[in-house]
């Protein structure tokens, strides 16, 4: 015997599952939503049909009963009346043949009542007699007291007449009239009509109207999966087209048949694709060109770039011998050609990771330690600014798998525009680990940036006062870089800045490339409690 489904011994899962299936299938909720307002109209359209019914067949067997009551009571009153009797025993015997009479006479009469109306005096009087026990349960205290007052018309009410003995009903009329029996006083009748046949009519039409309710809305549910089935597919076909041209499928293209409005989204949707394949590939052969260029022209500049810089270099160590206008020549040529240098390997950096020729080269490494280099070679310059640079390092000795040449570019670089932007204020540099994660934090108290310029910070050859000389000679790429190796190590690179209360910046790093992280170990201001500057207010630039 083969085992049941998961989920269908699991039922406990199905309104999770369909709340999923909700979610994710148009189909589902166009068809379940098209079944359940079609399902309630027709169970309205059943609703009012079966009510209308009920009460055109109860009206019409009122009717008769009525007539049937009314006939039955006046031949009734007719023998009394006629009749000679005067006596107590002629008096039955008449009441007796005017009962049978009554029997075979009445259609649908299931019982009735003979009862004398309450005070009336007479010489002889008739005893009560009823066909069933039942039927005075049936006579309500209101019924008795209308039939009573002896009006001359009749009165009537809706009962439940019991059927055997497991307390079964059925529905049926109680008729009451007033007759008035010569030497025996005012006397009530009561007629039973049974009205089961039109219940059984009544149940046989709603069942009819229940066999086609289910019918039609499994007619309508099938006809709508369908219709939205033909809708649906093509535009399934066209998700999984998109998906597959997001991903880089330029080739993919939609099916077209017919001439219908889907054929027609499918020719608008290809031409779209045919013009983005074109201009995808037109931007990639200028990207590969420009990629080309940079590097051909950085590796062609390096040759002369050598030259002028050994040939420089001659110069600078001789610049004593010069002439001070010649000296500061030589001084500001050396400088230059290294800033030169600098910017070529800068271009070749860049044009690799634009190529995604950049590979990661792993080893165990201090951050701490990197840190301490970068303070050392920025130390001297930090004191001519008048910065101070402070370390603080609660938890970060602790080795992580890193590029360590790549991380030390990213450390040189923040600290680096620390010093030129510190306005010579302390620069305090926080280093902190936990399990998955290790960071640095690199704040100044400087000039700070706008919302505005903290956006374009990352962008390449980008400078937030080109006007502000830079003492540290950077080429406009070194943040670019930074970014572009942070996520390398699958890592954030992030800002937070602040207009006349100055920078930080934040670099987190995974401890492994396979350990996934959410959170930095170092906090950005204004959520850093060491932090004392810093309002209610921040904004942050996160990596991507």
């Amino acid at each position: 015997m083969r085992p049941l489904p998961v989920w269908l011994v699991d039922w406990r899962s199905w309104p999770r599952r369909l709340v999923r299936i909700w979610a994710v299938s148009l189909q589902f909720r166009t068809v379940l939503i098209t079944v359940a307002l079609s399902g309630v109209t027709v169970l309205l359209i059943g609703i009012l049909m079966t009510q209308s019914i009920s009460s055109d067949l109860f009206r019409q067997r009122l009717d008769t009963v009525l007539q049937q009551s009314n006939s039955a009571t006046s031949r009734m009153q007719e023998q009394f009346t006629s009749s000679d009797a005067s006596d107590q025993t002629e008096l039955e015997q008449l009441r007796t043949q005017v009962f049978d009479e009554l029997r075979g006479s009445a259609i649908n009469l299931s019982d009735f009542a003979f009862r004398r109306t309450p005070g009336t005096e007479a010489r002889n009087i008739l005893q009560n007699a009823s066909t069933a026990d039942y039927v005075d349960s049936l006579l309500s205290a209101d019924l008795r007291r209308a039939v009573g007052e002896g009006t001359g018309t009749q009165q009537w009410q809706s009962v439940a007449i019991p059927v055997g003995d497991q307390g079964a009903t059925s529905p049926g009329i109680v008729v009451g009239s007033s007759i008035d029996i010569p030497s025996a006083g005012r006397y009530e009748l009561y007629l039973v009509y049974d009205l089961g046949d039109i219940q059984q009519t009544l149940d046989f039409v709603a069942g009819t109207i229940l066999l086609a309710f289910l019918f039609l809305i499994v007619l309508i549910g099938a006809i709508a999966w369908l219709v939205v089935r033909l809708v649906v597919a093509p535009i399934r076909v066209a998700a999984d087209t998109s998906q597959k041209l997001a991903a880089g499928q330029l080739e993919e293209r939609l099916p077209v048949k017919g001439e219908d409005v889907i054929a027609t989204l499918a020719r608008s949707f290809n031409g779209m694709a045919d013009s983005l394949q074109s201009q995808i590939t037109q931007l990639a052969d200028l990207s590969q060109l420009q990629q080309r260029f940079v590097s051909d022209v950085s590796h062609e500049l390096r040759t002369p770039l050598t030259t002028i810089r050994l040939a420089g270099g001659v110069l600078y160590d001789l610049r004593e011998d010069f002439s001070p206008p010649a000296a500061r020549s030589a001084e500001l040529l050396h400088t230059q050609v290294e800033r030169f240098e600098t910017l070529l390997a800068d271009l070749l950096e860049i044009s690799r990771f634009d190529a995604g020729a950049v590979d990661l080269v792993t080893e165990p490494t201090n951050l701490v330690r990197l840190v301490e280099d970068s303070i050392e070679e920025f130390e001297g310059l930090a004191a001519q600014k008048g910065s101070e640079l402070r370390l603080v390092a609660p938890g970060g000795y602790f080795d992580a798998e890193m590029d360590a040449r790549r991380v030390r570019r990213i450390v040189t670089n923040l600290v680096g525009n620390a010093v030129d932007h510190g306005e010579g204020r302390p620069i305090v540099i926080t280093v902190d680990s936990d399990r998955d994660a290790v960071a640095l934090a690199v704040r100044d108290y400087g000039v700070g940036m706008t919302h505005e310029e903290m956006g374009h910070v990352f962008d390449r050859f980008w400078r937030a006062d080109p006007s502000r000389q830079r003492t540290t000679g950077g080429t406009g790429l070194g943040l670019a870089i930074s970014l572009e190796d942070a996520n390398l190590h699958h890592g954030w690179l992030q800002l937070w800045s602040r207009p006349g209360e100055g920078s930080c910046f934040r670099l987190t790093l995974p401890r492994r490339p396979d350990v996934p992280f959410d959170s930095s170990p170092v906090a950005l201001p204004p959520d850093d409690p060491a932090d004392d500057r810093a309002d209610e207010e921040d904004a942050r630039v996160p990596s991507t």
